[in-house]
């Protein structure tokens, strides 16, 4: 008897990323809908920069899986939009640029947070409870963590 192979289509993995990609739709159309005034990935750049004060870019890009070309171009918006700052410091003995959240940035964060997690706890009603969720959230990081130990990450 033939073994069948599943197919990649009907994995977790499959249906993380499909879920990941419909996200990062949903969060585009929101953004836009909602005159945010900051695109998706700026928004994900300065959550990590309001969490991690003083990171350097090439720490960031990691964190936001972004190249260090294309992180330069969203700090030099969020810079522009005065809701970040960079300054010179030394990391190692060298001389690098870092990043802090302005009292702008602080702001618009909080203002996106409010109406985002606002129009997403709207959807989720009747799916998922906050055990649920937290359950969910917990599992997805331990997934990413056995995974992230197969990445050869070149930032």
């Amino acid at each position: 008897m033939k073994k069948v192979i599943k197919h990649y289509t009907e994995s977790i993995h499959y249906d993380i990323e499909q879920t990941a990609k419909i996200i990062k739709l949903v969060a585009a159309q929101l953004f836009n809908k909602l005159n945010f005034d900051i695109v998706p990935e700026e928004y994900s750049a300065l959550d990590v920069i309001s969490c991690h004060s003083g990171i350097c870019q090439r720490d960031l890009a990691k964190l936001i899986f972004k190249d260090r070309a294309n992180t330069g171009r969203i700090l030099n918006s969020l810079e522009t939009k005065g809701l970040i700052t960079r300054f010179v410091d030394t990391k190692n003995n060298r001389l690098v640029r870092k990043m802090a959240m302005t009292e702008a940035g602080y702001k618009k964060l909080n203002e996106i947070n409010l109406k985002f997690e606002k129009a997403l706890l709207d959807n989720r009603e009747g799916i998922f409870s906050e055990d649920d969720v937290e359950n969910l959230q917990i599992s997805l990081r331990k997934f990413r963590v056995s995974l992230e130990k197969l990445l050869e990450l070149k930032i």
